[in-house]
């Protein structure tokens, strides 16, 4: 990736505390390039009015926008139709909407909803609350020592009593990158859907729903360039066609009477009130953007980033680093000897760098790993070498000021 790429991104010019910013933050959410920005400033001074009830020049062109975003998004992960495709909050608000109106409507005392201990709280707590509404269990797959899922304990957890499997694409903690394709067979082997969170793959790799066979695929705007407050749920046809809505109100109704109401096809039903119009204009932009670039490039340059850290990283005396040892995404989670995550962010930050520190909304899997925090550094397509060299010689200089001589 050359340093044009990183040109286009405004809010990487600047310094802070002195220094030139090194922003390593990605995983938490990716920073905004100028075709995005720019596309939020046209709608909202050309184009700016509600979507699909108006018959004005405006609402025709706001409408024409979202959809055509509704389409990219299609098109960007391979769904077989616009049906499809889903606008929400995010990817916490995607799996709710699986969690609340699938798996409530399916899942029984004796069912089995089977996760990992590494999942994101939003892939986690949704299938405890089921689990505790419908008396269904929840089951775990046993991670390997490095973090990563073995698809002979995918096929030990999986059996005819599951109806629902979900996992991470990718870990945010681990950088593991799971085998969804293998486990979309092991589980509709036995009669169980796959739902799938993709926040960490889908701006980093090339997701193809109907190659990998998942029921249902959530990801975020906001960790590939795009806006903040919109989300994407792909869920198979069928299965959404089954599903009630979980939001009540405009635009996602057919007929309303005194005592009873209708629902709009598919995708609308599950659109309820003034959408995200300006969220889906900027995701779209960013799909132009990265499909610009390329998701084969992009993932290319993560993996020579994340191979390049590991080999630096593993210079300096005293650092744990998790996860397998061979990177197949651009995050990388580790501890500084006995420095706290907390104090290695801030003295990081001091240096203009910017990385993530804490529980990662993944508490069970830091008591997997039997601490209470770890340091998280995440590159993406705006990241060069220079950076993690500039990482690495922070974290000499925070070893030496916190004299930790491990």
């Amino acid at each position: 990736m050359n340093l044009d790429v990183r040109e286009q991104f405004p809010i990487l010019q600047q310094e802070i505390n002195g220094h030139p910013l090194v922003y390593l933050d990605s995983a938490a959410t990716s920073q905004k390039p100028r075709a995005v920005i720019d596309a939020l400033q046209h709608y909202y001074e050309w184009d700016n009015a509600n979507v699909h009830r108006g018959v004005h020049t405006l609402g025709s062109r706001a409408t024409d926008a979202y959809e055509g975003a509704r389409e990219k998004v299609a098109r960007f992960i391979n769904a077989r139709s616009t049906q499809e495709i889903i606008f929400t909050r995010g990817t916490t608000s995607a799996l709710n909407i699986v969690a609340t109106s699938y798996a409530r409507a399916v899942c029984r005392e004796g069912d089995e909803i089977v996760i990992t201990p590494m999942e994101h709280h939003s892939n986690l707590i949704p299938w405890q609350q089921v689990a505790k509404a419908t008396g269904a269990t929840l089951k775990y797959i046993t991670l390997q020592p490095d973090g990563s899922v073995d698809l002979a304990e995918v096929e030990k957890s999986v059996t005819a009593q599951t109806k629902i499997v979900s996992i991470a694409h990718v870990s945010n903690v681990m950088g593991v990158v799971n085998p969804i394709k293998q486990i979309a067979e092991i589980a509709h082997r036995h009669g169980a859907i796959l739902v799938v969170d993709g926040a960490q793959s889908a701006p980093h790799m090339k997701v193809d729903v109907q190659d990998l066979d998942s029921d249902f695929y959530a990801f975020s705007s906001h960790k590939m360039c795009g806006p903040t407050g919109i989300g994407v749920l792909y869920g198979k046809k069928a299965l959404l066609e089954f599903m009630e809505p979980v939001e009540f109100g405009g635009e996602m109704i057919d007929e309303v009477g005194l005592y009873d109401s209708t629902w709009k096809e598919l995708p609308w039903k599950f659109e309820g009130g003034t959408p995200i119009i300006a969220g889906a204009v900027g995701l779209g932009a960013a799909i132009d953007f990265l499909n610009e670039i390329g998701l084969d490039n992009i993932e290319r340059h993560e993996i020579q980033l994340a191979t390049y850290a590991m080999n630096r990283l593993s210079e300096i005396k005293g650092i744990s680093l998790y996860g397998p040892r061979k990177r197949d995404v651009g995050l990388i989670t580790f501890n500084l000897g006995e420095v706290h995550p907390h104090d290695v962010a801030t003295v990081l930050d001091a240096s203009g760098i910017a990385v993530r520190a804490g529980h990662h909304c993944c508490q069970p899997l830091m008591r997997w790993l039997k601490v209470n925090s770890t340091v998280r550094a995440s590159f993406y397509l705006y990241n060069t070498e220079d950076d993690i060299d500039r990482l690495v010689s922070a974290l000499i200089q925070t070893k030496e000021y916190f004299g930790d001589e491990t």
